[in-house]
């Protein structure tokens, strides 16, 4: 995969990623804050977001979406299949719940 193949991708993912936010938080404030790992001051910017301000945003060269956890033990309990995977995935619920919603500082 060439640069420029690697930035498309990126695009298509933030573009992705930006209209499933916008989305969510206009379906469901709260809820979209929690899963997304967002403040409610991003998801107020989100929300009120133009279609170009999308695409503009969505053409950066990082991707905006990212791991909520930087804890193996989270990615593991999400992964695991085993016969108490439900469990796993509740457990690991409640403790991304715990942790602090992202800022751009």
């Amino acid at each position: 995969m060439n640069v420029n193949d690697m930035m498309a991708e990126i695009r298509d993912a933030n573009l992705s990623y930006l209209m499933l936010a916008q989305q969510m938080i206009r379906a469901d404030k709260t809820t979209a804050i929690f899963r997304l790992g967002i403040s409610s001051e991003i998801a107020d910017m989100i929300e009120g977001m133009s279609n170009s301000q999308i695409l503009k945003l969505a053409g950066t060269n990082m991707m905006l979406a990212r791991f909520r956890f930087d804890d193996g033990a989270i990615l593991g309990m999400l992964t695991n299949y085993n016969k108490d995977r439900d469990l796993a995935h509740s457990h690991a619920a409640i403790l991304m719940a715990c942790q602090p919603v992202e800022e751009i500082a």
